[in-house]
This record gives C-alpha cells, structure tokens and sequence, in this order.
C-alpha cells in the first residue's frame, strides 16, 4: 500500500525541495521550466548574447587563459549556454569549457561541446552565471502571530497551512539580521538563510572571475511586509502548492547573499568585490540599450530597419522598468576588476 503524504505537515523549505527536486519534482518534468514560465533567456536572443560579451570581458581581465569556464547554474533545458557559446567570437569559443547545471537529465541535441552536471564544477577560472537560479532555493516561511512572535509556518501536500513553532537559532539570527519581523498579527517574511550558504558555495568555487546571479530581488528597504511566496503553472501566476505540479518560488534577498558570498571569499584569501544592481543598468553597460533605429534607415535599408526595429522591442522587455529591468544582479567579482565598471 502506498503511505498517504498529502496529510503531513512541514515547513516550507522542505515541502517545497521534495515538490520541486524529488523523483516525480516540478523540475524533473520533460518540459522543464520554460513550459511554465518565462525568464530574460527566452525573452531574447539578446540576453545570451550580452552574457557572452560579459564572457568576453571576463577572458580580458583573465589575460585570454587557455581554459575559458563559462557555467550555466540553473541550465534548465541549456538555453542559455547554446547560446552563449553560439554569440561567441570563435576564438573565444574555442577555449570555453561551458557547463550546464541543473538536477533533471542532459537534454536531447545539446551541442556537445557542453558539459551537463549536477553540480557546479569545483574549481573555476572564467564567469558562473546563475539566472533565476536562487528564487528557486527553498526557504522557510515564517509569520507574526497573535502574540508577535514568528512562527515557522507548516503546510500540507494540497496547500493548506497552519503556523507550527516559533521560529530559533541560526534562523532567528537571520532574520533578526536580515528581515526583523515587526509583531503585527499576520505579517510575514522568507528565511533567506538556505540562499545565503548556496551562494557562498557558489563563489567559493571561482577561483578567478566572476559570479553573478540575476533574480526578482529585494533588500533591507524593500522587503515585502507579506513575503512573496508563488507558484507557476503553464505560464501564470498561481497558489503555492507543493505537489510537484507548480513551480515554488519567493524572491531573494540579494543584500544577505552578497554578504555571504563575500564572507565566503574572504575565508579563502580570494581578493573579491560584490555589489548589486539592476538588470536594467547591467544589460546597458553591455550594449542592450533598447534604442530605437533611425528612420532614416527605413529608406535606405527598409529590411535592416525592421530587423533593428525588433531587436529594439526585445531590449526595451529585457530592460523595462517595473518588469525585467528591475531584476537584481548580484556582481561578485573574484581576483579581477569588476568587468561591469563604467570605464
């Protein structure tokens, strides 16, 4: 007989690994992500071409050293690193060891020149790049009860929730630190803390380079009184279930990993530097400015008018105010000047 999950009450963070990681999880689907929601990659090509010149940059600062990593964390089906390695200058090219990681299995026709692995490799001399990759972490939810005291919020397979104990030790401490509750009834935050030592581990295997993640993000002055606990289904915004048919997700808070990853760093005698901001200014210090062509243009090249005219519409969605531009990038450089520096 097959044991009756659906009754069990957990926190969050563990409801939430087994609903998006296990053996039947959201992430394991044959779809993968992209059937259910859309991120900056599949937006536009002019996303993975801008990675590829931050790439480029990153090679610069490195003095062009024979093995280039270029590792795609949170590859979902390898869009991103096709293509990377697809914008690439093919002298360049040549050198990338590009990575895809991610838990679901190497997908069909991935050009063979990417590694697919399940976790990131441990020693890495070029540019690890997480998109939507920390979001995806699972966290603990806590809420403010009657008394003002957080409590770890618990909840069944089919959604149901009720609050369980308060919340103590190392997530107390996080929150204190990061998200101090305020005791109104009912208020809420996510504990950050599972992110934090995610990417500390993450930076913690460039040896020379750069890490970033790019994430719906917010910090110490935004922090959402209600928390941003959602899920995702087949293109829209839906409640949280976890039952592996959904994805799970809450937005990051991009200030504690910084910290974290910069601590991280520092443990390893790794000269590093962090420093967050929007995808918006990013993608323009790379050249996606959304600008739209001249119309003189239209009368003498009136095909590469609209071709320019479409790139235009594609960068102004990748940098648009109140939709993706307001995505935080977290630049953490390691043993190199920050590439994203205005020169």
């Amino acid at each position: 007989m097959t044991e009756d999950t659906t009754g069990r009450w957990r926190g969050w963070r563990t409801a939430a690994e087994e609903a998006l990681y296990g053996p039947v999880g959201f992430y394991r689907r044959p779809e993968g992500p992209a059937g259910h929601f859309r991120t900056s990659v599949h937006a536009s090509a002019l996303f993975a071409g801008a990675v590829a010149r931050l790439l480029c940059r990153v090679d610069e600062a490195l003095d062009r050293p024979a093995a280039l990593d270029f590792v795609d964390l949170g590859a979902g089906r390898g869009e991103l690193v096709t293509g990377v390695l697809a914008a690439l200058p093919a002298e360049v090219a040549a050198r990338v060891r590009a990575h895809g990681v991610e838990i679901a299995d190497r997908p069909e026709g991935l050009d063979p020149r990417v590694g697919w692995l399940t976790e990131s490799p441990k020693e890495i001399t070029g540019l690890l790049f997480a998109n939507e990759w920390l979001d995806n972490v699972p966290v603990d939810v806590a809420e403010v009860d009657s008394a003002g005291v957080p409590r770890l919020v618990l909840v069944r397979e089919d959604g149901t929730e009720r609050l369980g104990e308060p919340v103590s030790g190392a997530e107390a401490a996080w929150l204190a630190r990061w998200w101090p509750p305020t005791p109104e009834e009912g208020l809420r935050a996510e504990i950050g803390l599972p992110r934090d030592t995610a990417w500390a581990s993450a930076v913690a295997r460039v040896d020379r380079g750069l890490a970033i993640a790019v994430d719906y993000a917010h910090t110490t002055d935004t922090r959402p009184p209600f928390g941003t606990l959602t899920g995702f289904r087949e293109g829209r915004e839906t409640a949280p279930v976890p039952d592996g048919s959904c994805d799970i997700t809450a937005h990051v808070a991009l200030d504690a990993c910084a910290e974290a990853g910069a601590t991280a760093a520092d443990a390893a005698g790794a000269l590093s530097g962090a420093r967050l901001l929007t995808q918006r200014a990013a993608l323009r210090a790379l050249g996606v400015t959304g600008a739209r062509p001249p119309l003189t243009l239209a009368s003498t090249d009136p095909t590469a008018y609209v071709r320019a005219l479409a790139s235009s519409g594609e960068a102004a969605e990748l940098t648009a105010a109140g939709g993706l531009g307001d995505f935080g990038w977290l630049v953490h450089s390691v043993g190199i000047p920050d590439p994203l520096d205005e020169p």
